[in-house]
């Protein structure tokens, strides 16, 4: 790879990076090419990129954006979103299934996140059940108040 290659390569991660909320570092190492597939079709259907890149050029790019204290070592694919709890949900769900994805570490809000704090994120509900968990709790007044309202409409013409 050439010198202008990789000085392109590395801007175009660090504006990624800097436009994003959540970045995952695992290594993939033993995954096959069925496996890697999988897990970006995954992260496409939530939005989530999913790269790997030489650790020497990803350094230097999350550097430039800001974002430092992790070291990068061995192999590694990294999945980055505007969602932070998609992204973990996504590494997370993917360790799950296959014992040679392993997640290492990453950048959560601008900080930067063990494992434990990527599973935690992975554990919470996403935007969309969060929508409807909201939905439910204000329609829940409503419907309480027509099944009242049903309830005395029988009762009235029962005694009628």
């Amino acid at each position: 790879m050439t010198k202008t290659k990789k000085a392109e390569v590395i801007e175009q991660l660090r504006v990624s990076f800097e436009n994003t909320t959540a970045v995952v570092i695992c290594d993939y190492k033993g995954l096959t090419v069925v496996e890697l597939e999988e897990l970006r079709n995954a992260a496409r259907a939530k939005d989530t990129s999913v790269q790997v890149v030489k650790n020497s050029l990803a350094t230097i790019a999350l550097n430039n954006a800001g974002m430092s204290g992790v070291e990068i070592k061995d192999t590694n694919i990294f999945l980055w979103s505007d969602d932070v709890i998609s992204a973990s949900k996504i590494a997370a769900d993917f360790a799950k299934k296959s014992d040679k994805f392993v997640i290492k570490a990453g950048y959560l809000d601008g900080e930067a996140a063990d494992i434990a704090k990527i599973e935690a994120f992975a554990k919470l509900p996403g935007r969309e059940e969060l929508l409807g968990m909201l939905a439910a709790t204000w329609m829940a007044p409503v419907a309480n108040f027509t099944i009242g309202l049903d309830a005395l409409k029988r009762q009235k013409e029962e005694s009628a």
